[in-house]
């Protein structure tokens, strides 16, 4: 059972790799899978096509706009 919940959560080397953007424009939500070895700095809501940019001293949409902050923070090291 506890690794079909690892398995779901995605979590590699205690990193969460799934975070859930939700736009500030539309509140569209949609859970997308954050990349390890990139940040991502635009993101275009799949719903309202708003393109979100990250918020002044954040360094990724993720850590902006998601329920979980990018794989960088979590390690508590710089984003990109």
């Amino acid at each position: 059972m506890i690794e079909n919940v690892l398995k779901r959560k995605r979590i590699v080397s205690n990193l969460i790799l799934e975070s859930v953007i939700t736009c500030p424009e539309c509140s569209f939500a949609k859970k997308e899978t954050m990349p390890t070895d990139s940040c991502r700095f635009f993101y275009e809501c799949t719903n309202c096509k708003t393109v979100l940019k990250p918020k002044e001293g954040d360094c990724c949409v993720y850590c902006s706009y998601g329920s979980v902050p990018c794989p960088p923070i979590q390690k508590n090291k710089k984003c990109c």
